[in-house]
């Protein structure tokens, strides 16, 4: 299954920005050279990075390392910084194998 197309604007050569747009709240950063990106765009990971980006309380941007693979919610790989008052807790980031 691929990704939606996704619009990344190229920063340098280890950095794409999917710019914020309907839902989201910031920006996502995906850190990955070229070759890397055309794996990414291979399952639903770029979209798992969007969705991070919409929930409540995320501050900065919705990251993705370059290990970046589809997961539950959170993509594999993924990175988010939430607010400790307007924030939310989930499982999604640290996978739901953890106990």
């Amino acid at each position: 299954m691929s990704a939606p197309n996704i619009h990344m604007e190229q920063i340098d050569e280890w950095r794409w920005r999917i710019p914020k747009q309907g839902a989201m709240r910031v920006d996502g950063m995906v850190y990955a050279d070229q070759n890397m990106i055309r794996d990414i765009r291979r399952d639903q990971s770029l979209q798992q990075v969007v969705n991070v980006a919409a929930l409540p309380g995320i501050r900065g941007s919705s990251m993705a390392m370059p290990d970046i693979h589809w997961g539950y919610g959170f993509p594999i790989g993924g990175v988010a910084a939430f607010d400790v008052r307007e924030g939310i807790v989930s499982p999604g980031g640290v996978g739901y194998d953890i106990n």
